[in-house]
C-alpha cells in the first residue's frame, strides 16, 4: 500500500569533501524531516553536470523518489560541473575510490538511515557496477541501465575486436563536455577552476586507442572478469533500441547475488520518459527494488521474474520510430533453444549446403550507410533504416517464406570458414528481416577482426589464402518475425562508418557456414503488465533556441568520395528555477572512398555555451582522425571564449597531435 508522500526539501550545492580536500558538489532531495526520520540514500555519480546537463532528466526522478522515502544525491565527479578537481579517465581508479568515500560518507550522515543504493545510466550504471565489485559496506542494491560488463567487448571502443567510430566520437564529445566551466552562481572561484580544467582535460581517444588489445586497462573495470565479486542486489534494466543489448542478459545469467533484469525497445535513455514507446513505470519499479533491500520491506521483489524482455514485433524499417508494436515475456533467463540453419548457394536453409560454398565478399569501403549511430542517444534519424542498399554490397543468404511467426529471444551465433587475400581483414554479419516487397530491417549484428578470431588478447595475422573457422556472438535481441517473411544474414569486409577500416581492401573467400537462432518456444506464453509511467513534474525551461537533428549521406561525384553529414543542435534554454543559460551544437563529419580503405577520416566539431547574469562563456572543440597502413594520426583542438560576439575574448587554447602504431587494427 502507497503510503502518503513526504514533503522534500532541495540543496543545490551540498559539500562533499575527501580525504585529499577534494571538494565534490551535490545536488540533494531528501524528505523535510530526514533528520528525526532517516532514510536510505540513493547516489547517481556522474561527470554530465547536475546544473544544466543532466537537471531535465534529474528533476523527473529524484524528487519523485525522495518524496517517497529516500535521500537522492546526484554527485558531480571529480573535474565536472561544480565540483572540483581533475578528471583523468572514464571509470579511473580514482573514480571509483572518489566513489566509495561519498557511500560512506553519506551512510554517516544523520538523515541517512545507514544503507545506501547507487543507480545510473551509461556512465552512471557502469560504475554502479564496477563500485558494487568494490563491495563498499552501506552498499546493499544498485540499479544499473545501459551498461556493460566487458569495457573492451561491449563499449564504444572497441566491438569484435575492430576499432568502432564511437571510440573518436564520444571521446571528441566528453572533450567538449568537460571544457565547460563551473556555475558562476556557485563557485566564486569559477574561472580559475575553468582554466585548471582546460589545460589537464585528456583527449582520450587517443588514450583509448593506445590500447587496442583487451589488456589490464580494459580489464579494470569489467565486471564480467569476477560475477561474484557483485553482492548488492542488482536490478539491470537496457533497450533493443539501444548499443548495450547485452549487459542485462550475462547479469542475470551469472549474477549470485540477488538480480532481475528487464530490456524494453528503448534507446538509451531512463524506460519512464524512453522512446520508442511502450514505455514503462520505472520509477515504480525502482522504488520496489530499493523498499525491498534498502528498507527490507517484505513485498516479494525477490520473487519478480527473473527476466522480462518486449518482444518486438517485425515492422517496416525506419531511421525513427515513435512506437514498437510487441508483448512482454516474462522468464527466467534461460537461454532459448537454437534453430541451426546453413548456409547455401545465395540461401539459409535448415539442411546443410549438398555443395561447398564458393562466395567471394569484397564490399566497398562505403558499405554500412544504413547502420544507424552505434549508441540511439540524440533523439534524431539514429536507427538503422532501410538495409537494401547495404545488402546489395554483401554476400546475402535468404530463408524461404517463414511458415511461421518466428520470435529470436537471444544472441545469434554465427560460424563462417573462409580465407582471405591479406593478413588483416574484418568481417560484419547482419541479421535482417526481408519484408515481402524487399524491404530490409536489421534485426541485429556482430562484427570481428579476423586477427582476433581466436583471442582480444593476444592477436594474430591471418595467412592470406589460408582458411579459418570464426565464431561470432551478434547482439542480444527479442524480435518476431511474421510467416510469410524471409530472414537473410548478410555478411560484409567492411562497416562504414561504424568501424574504422583495416589498412587493405581485403577479399573474402567463404566456403562453409552455419547460423544458430535463438528460438522462443512459446512467445505467446507468459506476459507482464508494468505500471504506467510516473514522474515529477518537468524542470521549467525558456527555449532560446530549438533543438534540431539532421543526417545527411552524399557522393561526390567528381572525386567519388562518400560522405556523411551528422548535424545534432541540442538547443539553447534558460533554466527558470535558478538562471543558468545552456547550449549545444555538435557535428561530425565520416568521409571514405569506396575503394580506398586509407581515405577514411572522421572530424568533428562541437560548441557548447553556458552564461549567467552577463558572464558569457563558449568552448569550440575540433577532433580529427585519419590513418595510412601503419598508424593512426589523431589532432584536436580546444579553445575558450569569455563574453559575447565581437567583444568575445581568448582565454586559453590548445592543439594536440597524437600518432599511434596500428596493431593488428
Amino acid at each position: 500500500m502507497e503510503h502518503a508522500l513526504r514533503p522534500v526539501a532541495e540543496t543545490p550545492d551540498l559539500g562533499i569533501t575527501l580525504a585529499d580536500g577534494c571538494r565534490l558538489s551535490a545536488r540533494v532531495w531528501m524528505p523535510e524531516d530526514a533528520a528525526t526520520d532517516p532514510v536510505p540514500a540513493i547516489l547517481e555519480f556522474l561527470p554530465y553536470r547536475k546544473r544544466d546537463g543532466t537537471a531535465a532528466r534529474d528533476a523527473l526522478t529524484h524528487p519523485w523518489m525522495a518524496a517517497r522515502g529516500y535521500a537522492c544525491i546526484r554527485v558531480d565527479m571529480r573535474g565536472n560541473g561544480d565540483s572540483e578537481g581533475l578528471m583523468e579517465d572514464e571509470y579511473s581508479p580514482q573514480e571509483l575510490s572518489d566513489a566509495v568515500e561519498v557511500i560512506d560518507w553519506l551512510a554517516a550522515q544523520p538523515w541517512c538511515s545507514g544503507t545506501v543504493g547507487m543507480m545510473g545510466i551509461s556512465w552512471g550504471g557502469f560504475n554502479a557496477l564496477q563500485v558494487a565489485a568494490l563491495q563498499p559496506a552501506p552498499l546493499k542494491a544498485i540499479v544499473t541501465l545501459c551498461s556493460t560488463v566487458d569495457r573492451y567487448a561491449d563499449d564504444i571502443h572497441y566491438k569484435g575486436g575492430c576499432l568502432l567510430n564511437e571510440n573518436l566520437g564520444w571521446g571528441a564529445t566528453m572533450w567538449a563536455y568537460s571544457s565547460r566551466p563551473p556555475d558562476p552562481a556557485l563557485r566564486p572561484d569559477w574561472r580559475d577552476l575553468w582554466l585548471q580544467r582546460l589545460e589537464a582535460e585528456p583527449f582520450l581517444p587517443a588514450l583509448w586507442l593506445r590500447h587496442q588489445r583487451r589488456d589490464a586497462y580494459w580489464r579494470h573495470g569489467s565486471v564480467c572478469e569476477d560475477f561474484g565479486a557483485i553482492t548488492a542486489a542488482t536490478l539491470a534494466v537496457g533497450g533493443w533500441g539501444d548499443s548495450y543489448k547485452n549487459a542485462v542478459p550475462a547479469l542475470v545469467g551469472n549474477l549470485t547475488a540477488p538480480v532481475k533484469g528487464i530490456v524494453g525497445p528503448w534507446v538509451h535513455k531512463y524506460p519512464h520518459f524512453a522512446v520508442p514507446e511502450p514505455r514503462i513505470g520505472f520509477l515504480q519499479e525502482a522504488q520496489r527494488w530499493w523498499d525491498r533491500w534498502l528498507k527490507g520491506i517484505p513485498n516479494g521483489a525477490e520473487d519478480d521474474p527473473a527476466y522480462r524482455q518486449y518482444l518486438m514485433d517485425g515492422v517496416r524499417p525506419a531511421t525513427w520510430y515513435a512506437d514498437r508494436p510487441g508483448r512482454w515475456l516474462a522468464g527466467d533467463g534461460a537461454p532459448a533453444p537454437m534453430r541451426r540453419m546453413h548456409l547455401g548457394q545465395g540461401g539459409l536453409g535448415d539442411a546443410p549446403a549438398p555443395a561447398p560454398l564458393q562466395g567471394l565478399i569484397a564490399s566497398p569501403q562505403h558499405c554500412g550507410l544504413a547502420g544507424g549511430e552505434f549508441c540511439a542517444i540524440w533523439l534524431g534519424p539514429e536507427q538503422p533504416g532501410d538495409q537494401r542498399a547495404d545488402d546489395a554490397l554483401s554476400a546475402c543468404f535468404d530463408t524461404a517464406p517463414l511458415d511461421h511467426d518466428t520470435a529470436i529471444t537471444g544472441a545469434p551465433r554465427v560460424t563462417l570458414t573462409l580465407a582471405a587475400d591479406r593478413p588483416q581483414a574484418q568481417i560484419a554479419v547482419r541479421l535482417c528481416h526481408v519484408h515481402p516487397d524487399g524491404a530490409s530491417t536489421r534485426i541485429t549484428w556482430g562484427v570481428l577482426n579476423l586477427s582476433h578470431r581466436d583471442s582480444h588478447a593476444d592477436p594474430a595475422p591471418l595467412t592470406p589464402g589460408r582458411p579459418v573457422t570464426v565464431t561470432l556472438d551478434l547482439d542480444h535481441i527479442a524480435y518476431r518475425v511474421p510467416a510469410g517473411h524471409r530472414l537473410r544474414l548478410a555478411v560484409s569486409s567492411s562497416y562504414w562508418p561504424m568501424l574504422w577500416p583495416a589498412p587493405d581492401a581485403a577479399v573474402l573467400t567463404l566456403t562453409a557456414g552455419h547460423l544458430d537462432l535463438p528460438v522462443h518456444s512459446d512467445p505467446d506464453g507468459p506476459g507482464w503488465d508494468f505500471p504506467a509511467p510516473d514522474a515529477a513534474p518537468a524542470l521549467q525551461v525558456e527555449v532560446l533556441r530549438p533543438e534540431h537533428h539532421e543526417r545527411e549521406a552524399k557522393t561526390d561525384l567528381t572525386t567519388g568520395t562518400v560522405s556523411l553529414r551528422i548535424l545534432d543542435d541540442f538547443g539553447k534554454r534558460r533554466d527558470m528555477g535558478h538562471g543558468l543559460v545552456s547550449g549545444g551544437v555538435a557535428r561530425e563529419w565520416w568521409d571514405i572512398h569506396p575503394d580506398d580503405p586509407l581515405s577514411a577520416r572522421g572530424r568533428t566539431h562541437w560548441t557548447m555555451e553556458v552564461e549567467r547574469d552577463g558572464i558569457v562563456t563558449r568552448t569550440e572543440t575540433h577532433a580529427e582522425m585519419w590513418s595510412d597502413a601503419r598508424q593512426f594520426h589523431l589532432t584536436a583542438r580546444l579553445e575558450a571564449w569569455e563574453g559575447q560576439g565581437a567583444t568575445a575574448r581568448l582565454v586559453h587554447a590548445r592543439d594536440l597531435h597524437e600518432t599511434i602504431d596500428r596493431d593488428h587494427a
